[in-house]
């Protein structure tokens, strides 16, 4: 998966085109963020030098400094530019005034196509093995991500506990129950799929299924 940075140029914004120069620019910096990512995913955070990102990206390294002011920041808009865009996209899902039960099914098929599937799940797991050394970015991570994914899941449950669509407080209270099972698939297939693969669509399913199962049961 490419990524595309969220940057525009001065003139972009104004409604004119880029200007072959600025094209180059963004061109390069996508390729530095491509090519960090995939230094990141290789060799983890710490042991990452932003020399082989340069060389990856086929830039000097210097031209790292002109668009990032270090490491960390370069970490940090790829996790911005990569995960912000699906981060709006649940956003807008939560807030849909349609079943819990259509939306619960509708964020499964989303994690596997827009994370299980792509280089997201490579930036999960580097949160997942970086972030208890580097707190900064466990903390941005969490304030970009994980705070918007949750306060909007906790309002979208809150409003179906009250509806009568669940009957558990539990899930409105603990969002994380929900999401457990793709971060299970995240760590099984990085450790055990070619023991035993794991279908990770089939996994969210039987976790759904189970859930709404137990409402109809109580």
């Amino acid at each position: 998966m490419a990524i595309a940075t969220r940057k525009k140029s001065a003139a972009s914004a104004a409604g004119k085109a880029p200007g072959a120069r600025a094209i180059r620019s963004q061109a390069r910096r996508e390729a530095i963020l491509e090519a960090a990512l995939n230094e990141f995913s290789a060799r983890g955070f710490a042991a990452a030098r932003l020399d082989d990102v340069a060389k990856r990206a086929g830039v000097a390294k210097g031209t790292i400094y002109l668009h990032f002011r270090d490491k960390e920041a370069l970490f940090q808009e790829i996790v911005r530019s990569v995960m912000g865009p699906f981060v709006g996209t649940l956003e807008g899902v939560f807030a849909a005034d349609i079943p819990l039960r259509t939306i619960a099914d509708q964020i499964v098929e989303l994690f596997v196509r827009e994370v299980f599937e792509t280089r997201r799940k490579d930036i999960i797991r580097l949160i997942m093995t970086e972030g208890p050394r580097f707190p900064k970015l466990a903390e941005f991570y969490y304030r970009e991500v994980l705070s918007r994914v949750l306060g909007g899941a906790k309002a979208r449950l809150r409003r179906a506990l009250d509806r009568g669509e669940i009957s558990h407080e539990a899930l409105a209270r603990f969002p994380q129950l929900i999401a457990a099972p793709g971060m299970l698939a995240i760590i099984w297939t990085g450790l055990f799929d070619r023991f035993e693969p794991l279908d990770a669509r089939e996994l969210l399913r039987a976790h759904i299924d189970i859930l709404f199962r137990e409402r109809k049961a109580a």
